[in-house]
């Protein structure tokens, strides 16, 4: 009985420090209650107590177990790693903006269990993998993306990140988007996942000044220099999986040689010195139009501009995707017999200089490297692929 009571003390006191209060209040405030409270035991009783078969990926911060409620429900609980005061506040964060977040492209948070050590979270369970994997790891037995689909999982990206921007209750900045970050359920539709990173604007602000945080290949150059996070920054990282989606190619590459080992400086480069139609995926440039091409093309480059001011809104390009996906209903694809003389039409037009855009590339802000998107020194200090 002693013992039982000394537990129960515990689970109170582990519940209060990690955010158990907090998250009360919260959907206190919300009117509603869009998320449960989980016990111990019904989570490790969902794992078959986390046994490794349920084991859906592990990373830098922990595991992810695929879990089956009472309710039959499948689930994918994500059980950190012991967290010091850092990590905690950075969980705590995580819960109590996707407790807010209401979005057919966010993956929903269905609960969390606050009572013991290594707090954890339960998501609605996405079938279908990361957008990474689609495009990088075809020979895993991933589908080949078609354009249609590419169209539809960007802009269905895009309307969840600007939702997070003006949208929701408060505004959000991701702070770390990247293709590992957009799941894919059954349907191909995305879901954009792990807001660890993220952080609530205040009211009255476009800016919070924070240490900086992101995954190098998608990491805002501006953000990275002046330490103001922005909406601006998600919308550079969002260029990036753009540029991925259109060239099937990886955010760093050492293959690529060292000045065009980051994506976004490859991307660039090639848009300098019209060469473009030569990075992007030959399968894609099979199905769409050349105006198509130009366009995702020309709204890579602007959401890449080195100056956030010069980037478009997350609205404004979920807006220019809506549109590129109406017009690609009104073409039909590029049939195989018409491929060569399509692919001898556009490197001429490359030539012509199609696809110009005003590139800011020199800023005192930027230390006076004005050739790329990120220093190379700061590019080798990171990891070489995103997690």
């Amino acid at each position: 009985m002693v013992n039982q009571r000394k537990l129960l003390k515990l689970r109170e006191q582990l519940f209060e420090q990690n955010g158990g209060v907090l998250l009360e209040n919260k959907l206190k405030c919300a009117g509603r209650s869009p998320m449960k409270i989980f016990q111990v035991e019904e989570l490790e009783e969902a794992t078959d107590s986390y046994a490794e078969y349920n084991i859906l990926g592990r990373g830098g911060n922990g595991t992810v177990y695929k879990g089956t409620l009472q309710d039959k429900r499948i689930v994918a609980i994500k059980k950190s790693q012991r967290l010091d005061q850092e990590q905690r506040d950075q969980f705590i964060n995580e819960m109590v903006i996707l407790a807010q977040i209401n979005h057919p492209n966010v993956v929903q948070l269905l609960g969390c269990c606050l009572e013991i050590d290594v707090p954890l979270l339960a998501y609605e369970f996405i079938s279908n993998d990361t957008l990474y994997r689609h495009i990088h790891h075809r020979t895993s037995g991933k589908g080949r993306l078609s354009w249609d689909t590419r169209l539809r999982i960007a802009h269905e990206s895009a309307s969840a990140l600007a939702y997070l921007h003006i949208d929701a209750k408060m505004s959000i900045i991701h702070r770390d988007v990247k293709s590992t970050n957009i799941l894919l359920d059954e349907n191909c539709t995305a879901k954009i996942a792990d807001f660890g990173a993220s952080r609530l604007v205040p009211l009255g602000h476009d800016q919070v000044t924070t240490l900086v945080q992101g995954t190098i290949g998608y990491l805002d150059p501006e953000y990275f220099h002046k330490g103001q996070l922005t909406g601006k920054s998600d919308v550079y990282s969002f260029g990036v999986v753009l540029a991925e989606l259109l060239t099937g190619k990886r955010p760093i590459d050492a293959e690529r040689g060292l000045e065009d080992m980051n994506l976004a400086t490859y991307f660039l480069n090639a848009n300098t010195e019209s060469r473009l139609f030569h990075i992007l995926d030959q399968d894609i440039v099979k199905e769409a139009t050349e105006e198509q091409l130009k366009a995702a093309c020309d709204l890579v480059c602007r959401c890449l501009n080195q100056v956030g001011g010069n980037r478009p809104s997350m609205k404004d390009v979920a807006v220019e995707l809506e549109t590129l996906r109406k017009s690609s209903k009104h073409h039909p694809w590029i049939s195989q017999e018409n491929y060569t003389e399509t692919s001898s039409l556009m490197i001429e037009s490359e030539e012509r200089d199609l696809y110009t855009v005003p590139l800011v590339a020199n800023s005192d802000s930027f230390g006076g490297n004005s050739s790329s998107t990120m220093g190379m020194k700061e590019i080798m200090l990171q990891a070489q692929s995103p997690r």
